[in-house]
């Protein structure tokens, strides 16, 4: 008799609430790291774009971010350095083939001299534009005017750009009708 109390215990412990399985949320993170990034896009064999930068991770959807200062310099038709990018970070979106800098943008036109100031920038390079939503300044080196907005669209080697909504003072030559 002194067993089968022993049994029954037994048998109450087993027959306890199931436990329940704890969700888990799926990995979020990156699941390449790469140092010391050097992208390049050509076309017909001539180099167009080159970005530089110290880290980049990618993601599962291939995404990528580059934490750290992006570097980007975008090539003239004859190959030659036409303008210079540096920001603080980057990202790449693989489903809009877009790459956006963020974190005081400095674009430099080399040829026609002018800087470029923007909190963020976007490029695409199947259209190959560049644009913002957010406020602009463009500053002439040669004049030192200075041109504010909020909004731009330029071509990717802003040999020709606009601003959506322009601020600012401007130099105009006077013609006919003008004193």
């Amino acid at each position: 008799m002194i067993a089968v109390p022993a049994v029954g215990s037994l048998l109450l412990l087993a027959c306890g609430e199931p436990k329940q399985a704890k969700k888990v949320e799926p990995y979020q993170g990156p699941i390449e790291e790469i140092n010391d990034v050097r992208l390049l896009y050509s076309e017909a064999a001539m180099l167009k774009v080159k970005l530089t930068t110290p880290k980049q991770y990618r993601y599962l959807n291939d995404n990528r971010k580059y934490p750290k200062p992006v570097n980007i310099v975008f090539y003239g038709p004859t190959g030659e350095e036409a303008t210079t990018l540096r920001s603080d970070s980057g990202r790449y979106d693989k489903a809009k083939d877009l790459y956006t800098v963020m974190g005081h943008v400095v674009v430099i036109n080399k040829l026609k001299q002018e800087k470029l100031l923007t909190p963020e920038l976007n490029w695409n390079p199947v259209t190959k534009k560049v644009f913002t939503d957010k406020q602009v300044a463009v500053i002439s080196q040669l004049t030192g005017e200075k041109l504010y907005g909020v909004g731009l669209d330029a071509n990717q080697d802003f040999s020709q750009y606009s601003i959506r909504k322009p601020t600012g003072v401007f130099n105009v030559e006077g013609g006919p009708g003008f004193n």
